[in-house]
């Protein structure tokens, strides 16, 4: 693998790319927005955000944006962004009823430099708790919380977990729920669709990812990166999953390339991959 520095952002967790806008996402739910063509013209130097906003009904949720990805459907004719989703991932620090698989989805919505979002839809996985299928018997770590991919082509939503015990990491598919899906809560004031045992369409192992950090999905293939500290325990590395075979296809260590700052944030946009570490480093990727 080859990287090339292209440009430097706020430190934060995952983002994604669209329409030549940059999102950079906090872990409550904040957002820094940029001209992603000025992020890539300015030499590396650090880009100021042009706007910015936070994820609606977060002071309520908390979400800690680990996984970001826009998806296929749109909310209403005419809107200039698809449905934004985010998953709440480590929201261990509630006293109350940590929230464990669930993804958030969002319309988001731009006037000029103003952007606003609207919680529409929530998605949890409500078997987080089984032994057999996601949960370790003897957790060691308490954030295995799940995270997730979108096949936004063929419509599929790819949830999954560290499994501390075995030492994998097992990637469960669902179809992915459409707008209209889900049961009306009313303390939200959204949709709920909760996927059970019933709805996985496969599951699979892979290798273990060590602190699963943002990912995403292209070409069939999941690209997730992970790692906490630049120790042997906890490298920064990215893994590719081939959806089709259902295998690791490829291992990346980012400190080979003397990247050896928590990962955070992976995406493609017009063909190429683009990495963000926690600092806000941002690198194209050629592997």
């Amino acid at each position: 693998m080859q990287a090339k520095k292209v440009g430097k952002i706020i430190w934060g967790q995952d983002g994604t790319i669209w329409g030549g806008f940059l999102f950079r996402f906090g872990s409550h739910g904040e957002c820094a927005v940029y001209d992603f063509e000025e992020v890539k013209a300015n030499g590396g130097r650090e880009t100021q955000p042009f706007a910015s906003f936070t994820l609606d009904k977060a002071e309520i949720i908390n979400p800690h944006s680990n996984s970001v990805s826009f998806g296929n459907e749109y909310y209403a004719q005419g809107d200039e962004f698809p449905l934004l989703y985010s998953n709440i991932y480590n929201n261990y620090a509630r006293e109350e009823n940590p929230l464990k698989g669930v993804t958030l989805v969002y319309r988001l919505q731009r006037e000029g430099n103003l952007f606003t979002s609207t919680l529409i839809q929530w998605i949890e996985v409500t078997f987080t708790e089984n032994t057999e299928l996601w949960k370790s018997v003897e957790c060691a770590d308490i954030r295995p919380y799940g995270n997730f991919a979108i096949d936004k082509e063929k419509g599929v939503y790819y949830a999954f977990t560290m499994r501390d015990q075995t030492q994998t990491t097992r990637y469960f598919a669902f179809a992915l729920p459409k707008l209209a899906d889900g049961v009306a809560d009313e303390k939200l004031n959204v949709k709920k669709v909760l996927l059970t045992e019933k709805d996985i369409k496969e599951y699979f192992d892979c290798p273990y990812h060590r602190f699963i950090q943002g990912a995403c999905l292209h070409g069939g293939k999941i690209y997730s990166v992970e790692g906490f500290s630049n120790d042997a325990k906890n490298k920064p590395a990215l893994r590719v999953i081939d959806l089709r075979d259902k295998r690791e296809a490829l291992y990346v260590d980012f400190a080979e390339a003397d990247m050896t700052v928590e990962p955070e944030f992976i995406e493609f946009y017009e063909g190429v991959c683009y990495y963000a570490d926690g600092h806000g480093n941002v690198y194209a990727l050629d592997f």
